[in-house]
């Protein structure tokens, strides 16, 4: 298995990845921080809304909806299956 770099909206619903880098910038970024999102943090995408836009996801036992827009801005990596 090989690991994989990608951005967050590129990951099905239910594969686990790791944040890896944020890139985005101002009061979004410390939105995403406060909410756990930094460097190592597991994350899975859950449920997309009907419009596909926000996705669900579990960070830290938490269910928090992001949308597209932001989450293009987070790096992860996952494993390659």
């Amino acid at each position: 298995m090989s690991i994989v770099q990608c951005s967050l909206n590129q990951i099905p619903l239910g594969k686990r990845c790791k944040v890896t880098q944020l890139n985005s910038t101002g009061s979004i970024r410390t939105r995403l921080q406060d909410i756990g999102l930094v460097q190592g943090t597991e994350l899975i995408p859950l449920v997309k809304s009907c419009a596909g836009d926000p996705v669900a996801y579990l960070i830290r036992g938490t269910v928090i909806a992001i949308r597209d827009k932001d989450s293009r801005s987070i790096l992860v990596e996952h494993d390659e299956e």
